[in-house]
């Protein structure tokens, strides 16, 4: 049996698709399958059902993912007590990055972990914010940024700063929406990045959970400003991303709103103790000296505030 065909296994089970699991495993599909027959044939069990909207868990699957999780947290606990003897921390260490670098401030980051930390090789993977718990958690990355709400227990977070959302209007509806009611602004076409999106999520927020009824979907940031500045409809965009834009008139500003979320470095709360992620613990606390403490989320209220 081979770690490869259990890895395989708990990360299609972790997104339900194996479309998804394939491109977060940088897999083909076939290949992808092909792991799943070869381990449902050695365990002599099948442990998934093909469904009209992607790969379920049977009975048999339930019950053996968790043993594959455990097998799999064994093996990394294993390569961390290694490093741990060997004293400096050696390896690879796949970092999943959201936004732009600057924001992050992935070179001074970079920079700074080459100087400190020699023998280890970081390799940076953009994600879409809202796979970025999915791929720390089936191990695919070791830490990601991410943005969003607070993640959910079993994850250490690490909170970087607070990042501002306004309503964007295209400049040549300036004057005919900047001081109109949400009424007249939530009737336009909204564009809305693609489900289950962080941009998605804090869009919901502003229509009390729902979508706007006219939505355009776009899959990135960029995209989503250049259809705003191009008159195609209304968003929700980062202030800094917008701030050149607005000062030259492509688009406006309405000011009834704006949504506040958090970026945040995320990993698995059982590493906590792994080398690799110490290191880059020490240099991004280095590197964000001006953000919050380190915390381990054990709870999240109904109202989204931190129990910790």
């Amino acid at each position: 049996m081979e770690l490869n065909h259990l890895r395989s296994f708990v990360t299609i089970a972790r997104f339900g698709h194996l479309t998804r699991a394939a491109e977060a495993l940088h897999l083909s599909q076939p290949a992808l399958s092909g792991h799943v027959k070869v381990l449902e044939e050695e365990l002599g069990v099948t442990l998934f059902d093909r469904t009209p909207s992607g790969m379920a868990l049977t009975p048999a699957g339930e019950q053996l993912v968790a043993e594959a999780e455990s097998i799999l947290a064994a093996v990394a606990h294993l390569a961390q007590s290694a490093q741990a003897l060997r004293g400096q921390p050696t390896g690879h260490l796949s970092l999943g990055t959201v936004l732009e670098p600057g924001v992050l401030r992935v070179g001074d980051l970079l920079v700074l972990a080459l100087e400190r930390f020699p023998q280890i090789e970081i390799e940076l993977h953009q994600v879409m914010s809202s796979d970025a718990l999915a791929r720390v958690k089936s191990g695919v990355l070791d830490a990601s940024f991410y943005f969003g709400d607070a993640p959910d227990a079993e994850f250490t977070a690490i909170p970087l700063r607070e990042l501002a959302y306004s309503v964007a209007i295209p400049g040549a509806w300036a004057t005919e929406l900047t001081g109109a009611s949400w009424e007249s602004v939530a009737e336009r076409p909204w564009i809305v990045a693609p489900e289950p999106s962080t941009h998605a999520r804090l869009v919901r927020k502003l229509f009390g959970g729902e979508l706007p009824p006219k939505v355009i979907l776009a899959d990135n940031e960029m995209v989503i400003n250049n259809l705003v500045e191009s008159g195609v409809g209304v968003s929700l965009v980062r202030d800094e991303s917008g701030s050149a834009s607005v000062d030259e008139g492509r688009i406006a500003i309405w000011s009834g709103s704006k949504v506040i979320t958090r970026l945040w470095l995320v990993h698995s709360a059982d590493r906590s103790s792994d080398p690799l992620l110490c290191a880059l613990g020490e240099v991004l606390a280095d590197t964000w000296t001006d953000a919050p403490p380190a915390i381990k989320v054990e709870a999240k209220g109904r109202s989204g505030a931190l129990v910790a």
